[in-house]
């Protein structure tokens, strides 16, 4: 019978491939030295584990012969049985049939192995070696064979669920096992039960063996041995880049011999008209034309050595390219493992867990068959036990209290599997309480993780990211199943560190989804290198959204940051060189002149960089950082580019934190804005500022006229249009909530006008939303601040870079 599970049928011949060799090596063994024990006691397991494999896997003619095994080598251990040549050629024997049923299992064809005889045979192994030891004759047959009740028992268990020999009694087969060589047996249909059953075909002094009985389909390799080879082709993968910088190399000489080439034809006329002008230096100018033929033969060889050696290197190059990138595919294949590896562990987990918390959970799985890279399960699975304990602790509500919200109360948690064209995507899911955006806001605020200003102009996804903050949490009683406010932070360095990212979403009272893509190929990482400051510097391109062009007169001050408008929606931007902290050499940045900007996208987050250029796409073997530098903020690690020069690899979340720091820094030292500047200047700005709040009216004028601006004031959106057309001003302070004429509206209004194109307009709101801010965008504002971040800084600093 041979096993139905693909999966299953291929572990289990890889498995008993080996126990069945280490028995085979261990019987040659003993044969040497039978009072070993050590060595009885290994066999034993190597026998149990057999039985047990094939007993899980309903082998039952495999599991029945490896226990009588098993029951052989615990009476040779016992000292009831001495092993001898014969025992030992009875074992050697078994195993050879063993080894057929293990193939017909695995394979499906036929063994032909009479697994009733094999059986008895090893019986009568151990009850004739038993024999030799009675002093007495006058014993009653089964004492004399030191059999158990139970011996017998299972043999006619297996002899009537196996094909079916004629039936006979226990005492002919006890008698059958007894009988002497020279003695017929009582049944002929038993007859080889006498001795033991061989596994080659004999006829006179001719053997035969069956060319398939020994054959290897399958071996063993260490995941060591694994991770070296894929390391060594990530070097192959590098050299491969080298050569090719040679191949350009050789291109510039072949250049080089062309141009050569030209300039030496084009010179012979010279030289022929000066041998027919002149007769008085024909010796001179003979010798130069000999001088010159040389050169020309030269010049032919050169090109014949360039061109064939440009010619061998392509040749070269294109079949190195084809064998790196196979043995790249081959070996990443060997390195891969269903996640039903990994997955299927966790449904005793999850059922106790719920048990435990008086808790009715389903545990669903799917994609279990997609298959990953081996170093994704083994980096997975505490992060994955981290969710899934999180989803029965946090996420899923009481029977009662799931029954209150119209839910079933069964509650579903599913983890599931599956493979895009770049990433392996795990989820996990439940359909709970899900994630309070308020609550989340309420803690960070007790927690002093983000100021009050910036939590309110957060959105929702934004506020429940920060549960993987370090040691965030939202319990305020710990438990043993959730953790002690540790765990989301880990699955989300976890899986940064295998080139991934997280995402989170959550609908309150519906549930939550934590979705982890993970990169695929962990030894190479596909990196676009960007020059800053004349250095060179990798980003790997799963971060990177876009890159495009940006000119100065794009940006536009938002809450004080730079920002542009990218797919209709504001995004800060930054430059590569601060956020690495580097010496500012760069140029200032001129109207006439674009810059590359990259949009990374780490999650939901989004950032603009600016770099000085983009110099290439690679693939690069990540070099791990060494224990002293085992954590640089902004660095993920380092490569060797083709050229030989040394290039970091840099960590895309931690440049999106360091913008965020960057921020905040200047906020607290005063380095946004420039109060001293304004105060100094001799002439004043106006500024009109169009609101209808008193309060507010009279705070902001307060403000400005404190920085040295001359403001003028206008109740509603109509009476600040109409003083527009009456007065002069600089800049335009409006609310977007108001009476007449509302803030969008008159942006919107004033914009129609040519002559205020160029009037900065900032509105000053409590709409928050990224909506908000677009139509904002989209009516003609200049910056968008909220008033719940409101302060004196940025509005001043806003207003400087404007006007």
């Amino acid at each position: 019978m041979m096993i139905e599970d693909d999966e299953l049928r291929e572990v289990f011949q890889t498995a008993s491939e080996e126990h069945l060799q280490n028995l085979d090596d261990g019987f040659l063994y003993l044969e040497k030295n039978p009072q070993d024990l050590n060595k009885l006691e290994e066999l034993l397991r190597e026998a149990h584990s057999l039985k047990g494999d094939a007993g899980m896997l309903g082998v039952k003619d495999v599991s029945t012969l490896a226990h009588q095994i098993e029951n052989l080598l615990g009476a040779i251990k016992q000292g009831r049985v001495i092993f001898s040549s014969e025992v030992s050629d009875c074992l050697f024997q078994a195993l050879d049939a063993l080894r057929k049923l293990v193939q017909e299992a695995s394979t499906g064809e036929p063994s032909g192995v009479k697994t009733f005889q094999v059986m008895a045979s090893l019986i009568a192994a151990e009850g004739q070696s038993s024999l030799e030891t009675q002093p007495s004759n006058d014993t009653p047959v089964l004492e004399q064979q030191n059999l158990e009740v139970s011996d017998i028992i299972e043999v006619e268990t297996i002899k009537s669920s196996l094909e079916e020999p004629p039936q006979i009694s226990h005492k002919e087969l006890v008698n059958n096992l007894n009988y002497s060589p020279s003695e017929e047996p009582i049944n002929p249909s038993v007859s080889s039960l006498s001795s033991p059953v061989n596994s080659s075909s004999i006829n006179d002094d001719k053997v035969t063996f069956d060319g398939n009985a020994h054959r290897i389909e399958t071996i063993r390799v260490s995941t060591r041995q694994l991770d070296a080879l894929m390391t060594q082709t990530g070097e192959l993968t590098v050299t491969k880049i080298r050569i090719v910088h040679r191949l350009s190399e050789v291109e510039a000489l072949t250049l080089l011999w062309e141009e050569w080439s030209r300039d030496a034809f084009v010179n012979r006329f010279v030289l022929n008209d000066l041998e027919a002008q002149s007769t008085k230096t024909h010796k001179a100018i003979e010798q130069l034309h000999n001088y010159y033929n040389r050169a020309s033969q030269h010049l032919e060889k050169l090109g014949e050595l360039v061109n064939q050696l440009r010619g061998s290197l392509y040749e070269d190059t294109a079949r190195l390219e084809i064998i790196s990138n196979e043995l790249e595919d081959d070996i990443r294949t060997l390195r891969l493992l269903p996640l039903s590896t990994i997955f299927n562990r966790f449904s005793r987990m999850v059922r106790d867990l719920a048990r435990q918390q008086n808790k009715q959970v389903e545990m669903i799985i799917e994609g279990g068959e997609t298959r990953a890279d081996k170093r994704i399960l083994e980096e997975m699975k505490d992060p994955l036990m981290h969710l899934l304990r999180n989803a029965v602790d946090h996420g899923i509500e009481s029977p009662e209290e799931r029954q209150q919200y119209g839910k079933s109360p069964v509650a579903q948690i599913r983890l599931r599997g599956y493979q895009t064209a770049t990433s392996v995507v795990i989820e996990v899911s439940d359909d709970g309480r899900g994630i309070d955006p308020e609550q989340i806001k309420q803690t960070a605020l007790k927690r002093g993780l983000y100021p009050p200003e910036e939590l309110e102009i957060m959105t929702s996804k934004q506020l429940q990211a920060l549960i993987f903050s370090p040691g965030f949490t939202t319990r305020t009683l710990v438990t043993e199943i959730s953790g002690r406010g540790v765990g989301m932070d880990v699955v989300r360095n976890n899986v940064e560190q295998l080139k991934g990212s997280i995402e989170l979403e959550s609908v309150p009272t519906k549930g939550s989804t934590f979705r982890m893509r993970l990169g695929t190929a962990l030894a190479t990482t596909h990196v676009l290198i960007v020059g800053v400051q004349s250095i060179s510097y990798g980003i790997p391109v799963e971060f990177v959204l876009t890159t495009r062009l940006v000119s100065p007169s794009e940006l536009f001050p938002l809450e004080g940051r730079d920002t542009i408008i990218f797919k209709e929606q504001p995004l800060y931007v930054a430059q590569l060189s601060e956020l690495l902290e580097l010496e500012s050499s760069h140029q200032e940045m001129n109207h006439s002149t674009s810059f590359p900007c990259i949009v990374l996208k780490v999650g939901e987050e989004k950032l603009g960089v600016f770099v000085d250029a983009l110099i290439d796409e690679q693939d690069v073997v990540l070099k791990s950082q060494s224990q002293l530098l085992k954590r640089v903020r902004n660095i993920a690690g380092a490569t060797i580019l083709g050229t030989g020069e040394v290039c970091m690899i840099l960590n895309a979340l931690d440049l999106i934190k360091s913008a965020h720091k960057h921020l905040k820094y200047n906020k607290k030292f005063g380095k946004i804005g420039d109060e001293s500047h304004q105060n100094s200047r001799q002439q004043k700005s106006v500024i009109l500022l169009v609101e209808d709040s008193i309060a507010t009216r009279t705070q902001e004028k307060r403000i400005l006229e404190a920085a040295g601006y001359e403001v003028i004031t206008a109740v509603d959106g109509l009476d600040g249009f109409n003083k527009l057309k009456t007065h002069s001003v600089d800049a335009l302070i409006s609310d977007v909530q108001m009476p007449n004429l509302d803030g969008l509206s008159l942006t919107a209004k004033i914009r129609e006008n040519q002559d205020y194109n160029e009037l900065p307009i900032i509105l000053v709101t409590s709409l928050a939303s990224d909506e908000d801010k677009r139509r904002g965008a989209e009516a003609g504002a200049n910056a968008y601040i909220t008033k719940s971040s409101f302060n004196q800084q940025v509005l001043l600093d806003t207003l400087k870079r404007l006007i």
